[in-house]
């Protein structure tokens, strides 16, 4: 179901700007170790969420025809 798929993938997004931005936080206050460690995870999540996209968008295609 698409609906359900675009949902998903918002919600992965969302969890990886989430990470992004302490990522950010880390940097801003000069710890970058901890900065590095959150923009590792950040980017694993876009990773997955960009996927998720991609999945959700083939389901629309799908529905669409």
């Amino acid at each position: 179901m698409p609906a359900i798929s675009h949902t998903k993938a918002a919600e992965a997004h969302e969890s990886a700007a989430k990470i992004h931005r302490t990522a950010a936080e880390h940097h801003q206050k000069g710890d970058h170790k901890a900065g590095l460690e959150h923009s590792e995870k950040a980017t694993k999540l876009s990773e997955t969420a960009h996927e998720a996209s991609k999945g959700a968008h083939a389901k629309s295609k799908t529905a669409a025809h």
